[in-house]
């Protein structure tokens, strides 16, 4: 067992006793009325004590003032170690640091902000840079060994393009080139997407616009026969597409083919609302109109007086 696990756990009584000397120098290390009571000490070894004030600064909450105080072997005058402001069991702590490149999300790029790629970016791959050995994505593969490839385009480049002394027209002869053709398809670029890079998008697209999302599941039917759908190039192609319908919520959005809206093209129509029938007018039966109200409540009589007493005594 060595000697260190051997020594006592017991507070040094001088030490423990230097609260007052503790205190002072949290107070020089502190600002003004921010040391508030002693909390505990801690022995941290022979005649070594830390001294523990509690922190009253705003926004350390929980935080105490450390002060470590020892003594000499023999000697019975105290002197000053350390002094730190440390975190208790409660304490408000910031949270953990986590470098920019790992907090970044998606829409947090504004106006005027630049966004570094790394150089090791997997995402990324080299294009095609005309120099001797051909990135893997080429479509020329391994049909052209490297060095003819880059001497090709360059022979190619010669031979084709002809400048004119003191003029900037150029004439073609309309052959194609391997180097025109490498730029049409973009592998002029000193980086491209990889296959780890279109994987990942492809995931992400499929996890916002596919087929398990709530919208699709209620969908009439899927995107790939809607005739919104404006299709992409490339093998891209095969599992997605831009919507096109500003009613969609997937507007503008890259969409998988199983994904779908309420706005497809070929959704139900609406049923439109019944034409009532038109009026009917009776031209054959009689209507009759009273001239006058009877009396004594009897029956409406359209006869004149005269008349109806000549009938009554006859």
């Amino acid at each position: 067992m060595s000697a260190a696990t051997t020594r006592s756990r017991t507070p040094d009584r001088l030490c423990a006793e230097a609260v007052d000397l503790a205190r002072s120098a949290a107070e020089e290390a502190a600002a003004p009325g921010v040391v508030g009571e002693h909390v505990s000490l801690v022995s941290e070894g022979d005649r070594v004590v830390t001294h523990f004030f509690e922190a009253k600064e705003a926004g350390y909450r929980g935080w105490r003032w450390a002060v470590t105080v020892t003594r000499a072997s023999r000697a019975k005058v105290v002197t000053l170690d350390e002094t730190v402001l440390l975190p208790g069991s409660d304490a408000l702590l910031a949270p953990e640091w986590v470098p920019w490149s790992e907090r970044l999300r998606p829409g947090d790029l504004g106006p005027g902000d630049l966004l570094p790629t790394e150089a090791e970016d997997l995402r990324l791959e080299p294009g095609f840079t005309g120099e001797d050995i051909p990135p893997p994505n080429s479509v020329f593969g391994d049909a052209v060994p490297s060095h003819d490839l880059a001497e090709r385009v360059e022979a190619e480049d010669a031979e084709l393009t002809d400048r004119r002394a003191g003029t900037d027209t150029t004439i073609d002869n309309g052959r194609g080139a391997i180097a025109a053709l490498a730029e049409e398809l973009g592998m002029r670029r000193a980086r491209v997407l990889s296959r780890y890079g279109l994987h990942v998008a492809a995931d992400r697209w499929e996890e916002s616009f596919g087929a398990k999302t709530p919208m699709a599941q209620a969908a009439p039917a899927a995107c790939v026969t809607c005739g919104f759908l404006v299709p992409m190039a490339g093998s891209l192609r095969q599992a997605f597409g831009v919507c096109a319908n500003e009613f969609s919520p997937a507007d503008g959005r890259v969409v998988s083919l199983t994904y779908g809206c309420g706005a497809h093209s070929e959704a139900a129509v609406m049923p439109k609302p019944p034409t009532p029938a038109p009026h009917v007018f009776d031209s054959m039966g009689t209507d009759e109109f009273p001239l006058r109200p009877a009396r004594d409540g009897g029956s409406v009589s359209s006869e004149p007086d005269g008349e109806s007493e000549d009938l009554g005594h006859s």
